[in-house]
């Protein structure tokens, strides 16, 4: 109770304190009038030191009260404080002695009905559709046949065995499950570390990589969702590269969450059956669609039997296409045999009139003179050099040069012209050997054109008086005398035979039936007939019978 001062300002009969002890009492008093209160206010600075405590300002539109959150009662708050929410807190008042200020210690803090929170959630859904994060372009689709299929869930609730108990009727595929604290404080870090720890997978790592991400929770309260309405939570889905299906409590509940992810389910369980297909529609379908392709199938080949067919008609029958160009295949081989045959008839009548035009006697005449000639050449060449020196020596002498020029210059002539002699001698040498070789060819050609070489085999030549070849026995005449050139000589012979000989088989036989016939063999193994006459007279030494072999 205060008292009132003397008016000549003394103290007086007051107590005298301490800076500590007034201190000291002023926060008793307001411990023990104050001990436990409920304040309604609107959240202003909201801070947090390093040391875990939380300190903030509970405000309304006259005053502000200073307030603290010791890192006890943080952990133990199911709502975290943000600035501008409007909230109810629960504590102790009490004072700071070092400010000389009072603050209110807060044990619980709880938000002053839904309003506030749905506030809160809708100002933080304006600033991230600001932010482009809710727009529809970047949302992904969800693979058509996921093969692994990752849950962001708790592992101990009824939520992650809906899911399983869906995938397994609808279409078994291999799920990997995120444990994940899906309530409190710890709620939003845990699903975050979820969604990055499954993007952080490799692809071809050991453990499978997911296809598609579901973040699950069952149904609740605000309070109890608000974990999933954190910022960082819906920041890691909307950076997710895998497809994401929000999948939080019921169909009436909405979080932020449920903006981002690239497609919403009402629950859990339809979250499960968004994520795959149903395994008995698909072989329905896969039916269905071997159906309409072996229909499609047989109708192509049909239509393309029926085109064949027509083609095949407009083409005719095969043989009507091969027939003729057989026959002109066999025309050309005829018309081919046929030109061999003339082109070697008359090659064998040219060979024929080429070895009646050539000699041994010309051949070897014409080579006699290339000889003289070139010798002629190679006389001249030699003499060359000695007669050139002299027209030199005649020409310096003219010249009136003096003896050591003119020496000098016929030691250089002589030089020259030794040089000159040298390669002159090689030149005709060379020629000669040329031509030579080149005699040597012709004379080859010629004995292999000649009708020698034909002789030197055991052929004969038969030639009448006049040297004419006789080529068939009816040009022979009874009592004429031919001659027989073999290889090494020829013999006169007389034709005694009356009648037209038919050929070389029936002059055989004349031979064999005539009865004077005699042959003796002369030491140079040639046979010579010394046949006699019908009158009984005989031919000469040197006459023989007509036959094909000697």
């Amino acid at each position: 109770m205060a008292t009132a001062e003397p008016a000549d300002g003394g103290s007086g009969n007051l107590k005298e304190y301490s800076v500590s002890e007034l201190s000291g009492a002023v926060k008793r008093t307001i411990e023990d009038g104050f001990g436990y209160v409920r304040v309604r206010g609107e959240l202003g600075r909201v801070s947090r030191s390093g040391n875990g405590h939380c300190y903030l300002d509970l405000k309304d539109e006259r005053a502000v009260l200073s307030s603290v959150i010791w890192k006890g009662g943080w952990s133990r708050l199911k709502v975290k404080p943000e600035q501008g929410m409007e909230v109810i807190a629960t504590g102790r008042m009490t004072t700071f002695a070092g400010q000389s200020r009072y603050q209110l210690v807060i044990d619980t803090l709880e938000p002053a009905g839904a309003g506030a929170l749905m506030a809160l959630f809708e100002a933080r859904k304006k600033a991230l559709e600001a932010e482009g994060l809710f727009a529809a372009e970047r949302k992904r689709p969800l693979p058509p046949m996921p093969q692994v299929i990752g849950v962001v869930t708790s592992p101990t609730g009824a939520v992650i065995r809906d899911i399983l108990h869906r995938l397994r009727d609808r279409f078994p595929v291999h799920v990997l499950v995120w444990p994940a604290v899906v309530q409190g404080e710890q709620c939003p870090k845990s699903v975050v570390a979820g969604v990055e720890g499954f993007n952080a997978l490799p692809t071809d790592g050991p453990v499978p990589r997911p296809d598609v991400l579901i973040v699950a929770r069952g149904g609740g309260s605000l309070e109890d969702l608000w974990g999933f309405n954190d910022e960082a939570v819906a920041r890691a889905v909307a950076a997710s590269s895998i497809p994401v299906i929000s999948a939080i409590g019921h169909e009436t509940d909405v979080t932020l969450i449920d903006y981002v992810a690239d497609r919403r389910a009402p629950t859990p369980t339809a979250a499960a059956e968004m994520a795959v297909p149903v395994r008995m529609d698909l072989s329905g379908r896969l039916d269905a669609l071997n159906v309409r392709l072996t229909q499609r199938i047989g109708h192509h080949l049909e239509a393309q039997s029926l085109a064949l067919q027509s083609a095949a008609r407009g083409l005719g029958r095969k043989e009507s296409l091969i027939e003729p160009a057989e026959q002109r295949f066999d025309r050309a081989v005829s018309h081919l045999t046929q030109s061999l045959k003339v082109r070697v008839e008359r090659a064998t009548q040219r060979m024929e009139r080429a070895a009646g035009g050539l000699s041994a006697a010309l051949v070897t005449a014409a080579v006699a003179m290339k000889a003289e000639t070139l010798k002629g050449m190679s006389q001249r060449l030699i003499t060359a050099p000695p007669r050139r020196w002299e027209q030199a020596r005649s020409k310096v002498i003219s010249a009136r040069l003096s003896p050591h020029l003119v020496r000098r210059s016929l030691d250089r002539g002589g030089e020259e012209v030794k040089k000159i002699g040298g390669r002159l001698g090689r030149l005709t040498r060379e020629n000669v050997d040329r031509k030579s070789a080149r005699l040597d060819d012709q004379a080859r050609l010629l004995h292999s054109l000649s009708y020698q070489g034909v002789l030197a085999r055991g052929f004969a030549l038969v030639l009448d008086e006049s040297q004419g070849v006789i080529r068939s026995p009816r040009q022979m005449r009874a009592g004429e005398t031919y001659h027989l050139r073999f290889a090494e000589g020829e013999v006169p012979v007389r034709h005694l035979i009356e009648g037209e000989t038919k050929g070389p088989a029936a002059a055989s036989s004349a031979a064999r039936k005539t009865p004077q016939a005699k042959t003796s063999r002369k030491s140079d193994g040639s046979q010579r007939g010394e046949p006699s006459s019908s009158d009984g007279g005989s031919l000469p030494p040197q006459a023989s019978l007509f036959g094909d072999e000697t």
